[in-house]
């Protein structure tokens, strides 16, 4: 974990504010990244965003050595298949659907580490995960069932997130690794892999040269990624992992409702019940004691 400046205890309330603001930066990523896609390939869009935030973090590896290397690579294999799932998924779905939906990794991290790392849960754990299930029914049409392809993606990418969050715990215990060098060896990872793809399927397109596409790449880079990563660290330095894991829960409420204003989504009664019991199964198993790794594996997937 890399060392966070305190948050001066004259400023109360800051660290909850940065929380706050970073759910808002990741609920509206899925928006960002939707638009995004309208003017640029998704194996594109993924390489250039990736590519970014590795040169950014370049400074990062220096005297990292081995550290991150070793974790990194097996890691951003890991992060690329997160990543393929995550922006088709949320090009075939709505990008409130995928809001709700990719934010059952919190239940199932617990449930990877009972089978990976023989870490039993909470047994009232079981509950939030039938609960959430009523919540996925709910979100993608209850006795209408809409269950399309984009959120069989986003439900693969959630479990892929739990794996990744186990998988890094494991890789990284003891090995004291820079958590913004892991980002950056596994952000050259995704990208260099996503250009061997593209290369491999046909080539890609000429760079887009709206303005927009490269604001929002941009946006996501640098909010979505860097000062998330950033903000989190700092909040850790004065908050319990659970306040900030509960703070952060609020982001696929605000993934819809950012959906709903800037591009026109609209959820159902049934949607909303859907989503707000994914939310509250979330909460829940983050009052159950399963807010560190949660938390855990957000920072380590702050590339994302």
């Amino acid at each position: 974990m890399i060392s966070s400046t305190p948050v001066p205890a004259r400023w109360p309330g800051v660290a909850d504010g940065m929380l706050l603001l970073v759910a808002i930066i990741w609920g509206s990523s899925y928006a960002a990244a939707k638009q995004a896609l309208l003017f640029y390939p998704v194996l594109g869009f993924i390489a250039i965003r990736f590519g970014l935030t590795f040169v950014l973090l370049l400074p990062q590896l220096r005297g990292a050595g081995r550290r991150a290397w070793r974790p990194g690579l097996p890691l951003g294999l890991l992060l690329l298949a997160i990543f393929l799932c995550e922006i088709y998924g949320v090009s075939l779905t709505r990008a409130s659907n995928a809001a709700f939906l990719i934010s059952l990794c919190v239940i199932l991290t617990p449930l990877l580490e009972w089978l990976l790392l023989g870490q039993r849960p909470h047994p009232a754990l079981c509950a939030a995960a039938g609960m959430s299930l009523l919540g996925v029914w709910l979100l993608t049409g209850g006795p209408q069932a809409g269950f399309n392809v984009g959120d069989g993606l986003m439900l693969l990418a959630a479990l892929l997130r739990a794996l990744f969050v186990c998988l890094t715990r494991r890789l990284t215990a003891a090995r004291g690794v820079p958590a913004l060098a892991l980002t950056g060896v596994q952000s050259g990872v995704v990208a260099l892999a996503c250009l061997v793809l593209a290369a491999a399927t046909g080539g890609l397109p000429a760079l887009p040269r709206e303005p927009q596409f490269w604001a929002l790449s941009l946006y996501l880079v640098l909010f979505a990624t860097l000062f998330a990563f950033y903000a989190q660290n700092l909040a850790l330095a004065r908050s319990s992992a659970t306040r900030v894991s509960l703070l952060m829960g609020s982001e696929p409420l605000f993934g819809a409702l950012i959906a709903g204003l800037w591009l026109g989504e609209r959820l159902d009664p049934l949607g909303w019940a859907g989503g707000l019991l994914i939310v509250v199964a979330t909460l829940w198993t983050l009052r159950l004691g399963s807010a560190a790794p949660a938390v855990e594996g957000r920072e380590r997937m702050a590339a994302g």
